[in-house]
């Protein structure tokens, strides 16, 4: 994985999307017209959430909800991952526009999208004025997408129909759109692996955190996530895991071959039958990650236990929901960061059992 790439691509991406929905925001609150007189309610919201919070804060956050939700979709594009069957956000091999979008303008819009399907038809047909028609059916699209993956992934797609629909930037299918920007700064080979969603995490937030620190002043309580958050080595991940969830196994389980996995892992002094803890089967077992970030620790800590259940002969159908469920915790400061959390688990159950996302599976990830 091109760490560098990476980095680059999140930082001008950060900047790309603050700039678009600053401009977004200051045409919806200078702008009078038919469209916006019609989401009146998504108005108020919006006024109100700046009369609780600075113009500033609202733009970012706006921007980084759009980021991670761009960012999971074309993770679950890539790898063929989306509940729906068909890439949201990524063009069919050989084709230019989202495949999505290619098949709403061949007729075929999925039965499970709640939308108003004459509309965008007659939007396709040219039969409502519209200045981009594709544009606009396919924004109309992206949001009945986010509000659809609601079922399975309520912490990251909460349902659409508040002011965050009103600062969706207005390129989306451009060569110049930050839909294409995220495509190309994911390419297919670095979505191969989860830990890509938390390299994108830190680099999101690493100017950020250089503006904090470059301050020299006291961290306000909303920049507290962005100065705090560090990205762990995966190799320090593994020495952790292996010698707490792996040592308790392995003092329970002395003949398991799970010792075979875990590189990292240092034999002790033999110890007393009393001096550890008595597990009867993995279920019991209650791993926590007190500062779960994007979720890095507890997707190793989903691999370890994928092999313990496999050891003490579980269908393999079930594991993926037992370990989210049962075995994995995680406390976080930052919402945006405990969403990554919550997706990087959904997306470990994926790597394992091709219809996790098909289950109302709720990752234990407390923000």
């Amino acid at each position: 994985m091109n760490t560098n790439q990476i980095k680059r691509f999140a930082q001008e991406t950060r900047r790309k999307l603050l700039e678009q929905v600053s401009a977004k925001l200051n045409f919806v609150l200078t702008t009078d017209s038919a469209e916006l007189r019609e989401k009146t309610k998504q108005l108020k919201q919006l006024r109100q959430e700046l009369g609780r919070t600075t113009k500033e804060q609202l733009i970012e956050k706006v921007a980084y909800t759009w980021f991670n939700r761009l960012m999971a979709l074309r993770f679950m594009d890539a790898n063929d991952y989306q509940p729906l069957g068909i890439r949201i956000i990524t063009p069919k091999d050989g084709y230019t526009i989202p495949e999505l979008l290619d098949e709403a303008k061949r007729g075929n819009l999925p039965e499970e999208l709640r939308i108003n399907r004459e509309r965008i038809y007659k939007l396709l047909d040219n039969k409502i004025p519209s200045t981009n028609p594709q544009n606009e059916v396919f924004k109309e699209l992206l949001i009945a997408t986010c509000n659809h993956l609601n079922t399975n992934f309520p912490f990251l797609f909460e349902k659409i129909n508040d002011y965050t629909e009103l600062l969706l930037p207005d390129d989306l299918t451009s060569d110049f759109s930050i839909v294409k920007d995220i495509r190309d700064g994911m390419n297919a080979e670095n979505c191969l692996n989860v830990e890509i969603i938390g390299w994108l995490y830190q680099f999101y937030i690493s100017e950020k955190k250089d503006e904090v620190f470059a301050a020299k002043s006291r961290v306000k309580k909303e920049d507290i996530p962005a100065a705090t958050q560090l990205f762990t080595p995966r190799w320090i991940v593994e020495y952790m895991v292996q010698n707490t969830l792996g040592k308790l196994w392995l003092q329970n389980r002395p003949k398991s071959r799970l010792r075979e996995r875990m590189s990292y892992y240092l034999e002790s002094a033999s110890v007393e039958a009393e001096d550890f803890l008595k597990i009867n089967s993995p279920e019991e077992i209650k791993f926590l990650d007190p500062a779960s970030g994007s979720g890095h620790i507890l997707a190793y800590a989903f691999d370890l236990f994928t092999n313990i259940y496999e050891e003490e002969g579980y269908n393999t159908n079930e594991i993926p929901q037992l370990v989210i469920e049962n075995n994995l915790f995680g406390f976080e400061i930052d919402e945006r960061a405990a969403q990554l959390s919550g997706l990087t688990l959904m997306m470990k159950a994926r790597e394992y059992q091709r219809r996790a996302l098909k289950t109302e599976i709720k990752p234990n990830i407390l923000c």
